[in-house]
């Protein structure tokens, strides 16, 4: 039993100092543990430790080299400072001398017054004392007070300025009735030449039909005063003769003549005819002729495709539906030849649109021709360069006629389309007056030449074939003169196309043998 007891204390002293080793070991194990641990730490904190310093050595270097830039930006407009500055202090400077040396010359100049000024406050002084002295001898020698030798003196100056004034007066008046009238005869003179050469009938007068000879009586009113009124509303010329049911209206205006023409049909469609109707209906056919004038040069500009047109143009354009030339309307011709020109624009690999622009304003000066002084071309290229047309197109429409020299292929190339609308069969007509009158000048013009025999008019005035004297006029002299003849019809007469000039010389040698 005592074995037992002995060896179970054996056992538990053996467990225990197993337990106790046990404890020992694990403490030992832990601290070893630890101790590696730490120094893991310690080396992970050392490398953060290194990369922190590295990031922010980085990071110092990069706020450095931007304060840097900054510092060169900063001294840079510094730099550019301090330069506008020194700049501005030389011209300060600069303008101080320039000021400080006007007010030296200013107080020289001052003073040099100064002297001046007293100078001549002396010889005022001297001047009035010698006047008075005179006055006074004056006074003693014509037995007259200053008063009244002033007073006598204005009488006498008055007298003489009145008759003076009334000769030059008279003078003035005489020569500028003179100049008046002389420049009067030559408008007058002027006006009724150009005129008289190529108003048509069908371009100046209207007739209006009337549903009965009384309505002539109604138009003429009360001691006429219905005719004054409709004159005076259109500026028109209103004929009332013998023939049956119908009156003439006559007016170089076309849009004037137009006006007349409607507020007439309806004056005698309506009935009621005296001058405060009138004065309704003028302005209300007025504001619808501007109307259809506007709507028509648009339309026109809209049909050949161009841009860019001035309103005033629009206007001008919408102007020639009225204008005729030889019985053609000038807007229908300008259309007409447009076209012709864009057509042979783009054959010939030209501004089709430049083309076709040259050809709508080639006669807008028609437009105006009756108003302004000139030829048509000349007014129209003048209209064109008022409102900023391109010069190429000035060109060609002054040219248009051979009035000045073109520029441009253009200038030629409208030349000939103006003339292919105008001379194409159907495209014109003339009354019997006219054709007559043509005729007649065309022998004329031949006849005034020396050593013409006979001239004759042909092909309705196309051509004009002129017989010479053998003797007189040799084989070099019927050249000279079929171009002398030329150059007169070109001057002086207004026709379509061309005439063709023949000069025909013959020499006959006559024997009888008996």
């Amino acid at each position: 039993m005592l074995n037992y007891v002995l060896i179970g204390l054996s056992s538990a002293v053996v467990a225990i100092l197993a337990c106790a080793l046990f404890a020992k070991f694990r403490r030992s194990s832990a601290t070893h543990v630890a101790a590696r641990i730490k120094d893991e730490a310690k080396k992970e904190a050392e490398h953060i430790q290194r990369e922190a310093k590295v990031a922010a050595k980085s990071e110092v270097l990069k706020m450095k080299e931007e304060f840097e830039e900054e510092l060169k930006e900063r001294r840079k407009e510094q730099q550019s400072v301090e330069k506008r500055i020194a700049q501005r202090e030389e011209n300060l400077e600069k303008r101080a001398d320039t000021l400080e040396s006007k007010m030296r010359q200013l107080e020289k100049q001052e003073k040099e017054n100064d002297s001046l000024r007293d100078r001549l406050n002396g010889k005022q002084e001297e001047l009035q004392k010698q006047i008075s002295r005179q006055i006074d001898e004056l006074e003693r020698i014509a037995m007259l007070d200053r008063e009244s030798a002033q007073k006598m003196l204005m009488e006498k100056l008055k007298a003489e300025v009145r008759t003076e004034s009334g000769l030059l007066i008279r003078d003035i008046l005489e020569e500028a009735k003179q100049k008046s009238e002389r420049e009067a005869q030559r408008i007058l003179t002027y006006a009724i030449q150009r005129y008289a050469s190529d108003c048509t009938y069908e371009r100046t007068t209207a007739t209006i039909p009337l549903p009965n000879d009384e309505m002539k009586g109604r138009i003429i009113g009360r001691e006429g005063r219905n005719i004054r009124a409709l004159e005076a509303a259109t500026g028109v010329s209103i004929m009332i003769d013998d023939t049956p049911e119908a009156v003439v209206i006559s007016c170089f205006d076309p849009v004037r003549k137009e006006i007349a023409r409607q507020l007439l049909e309806r004056l005698i469609s309506d009935g009621r005819i005296h001058p405060t109707r009138v004065e309704e209906l003028v302005k209300k056919v007025e504001k619808e002729i501007q109307e259809d004038i506007y709507a028509t040069g648009e339309a026109a500009v809209l049909e050949t495709g161009i841009q860019g047109v001035s309103p005033q143009v629009i206007k001008l354009l919408g102007r020639l539906k009225y204008r005729y030339s030889f019985s053609q309307n000038v807007l229908k011709h300008s259309l007409e030849t447009a076209y012709f020109m864009g057509i042979i624009a783009a054959e010939l690999g030209l501004d089709e649109q430049k083309a076709k622009r040259i050809g709508l304003f080639h006669d807008i000066g028609k437009a105006v021709d009756h108003e302004v002084e000139g030829s048509h071309a000349a007014i129209g290229a003048d209209i064109l360069r008022r409102h900023n047309e391109a010069k190429d197109v000035i060109n060609a429409v002054a040219a248009h006629h051979g009035e000045v020299e073109p520029t441009s292929i253009y200038g030629s190339l409208i030349n000939a389309c103006d003339t292919l609308s105008a001379s194409r069969p159907g495209a014109r007509s003339e009354t019997t007056e006219l054709y007559l009158k043509r005729l007649e000048q065309l022998e004329t013009i031949a006849h005034e030449f020396d050593g013409v025999d006979t001239c004759f008019a042909l092909q309705a005035g196309r051509e004009v074939r002129v017989v010479v004297q053998p003797e007189k006029i040799d084989e070099g002299s019927a050249q000279l003169l079929a171009r002398d003849i030329c150059n007169r019809i070109e001057k002086e007469m207004n026709y379509p196309g061309q005439i063709k000039v023949t000069i025909i010389r013959e020499t006959r040698s006559v024997e009888y043998a008996k």
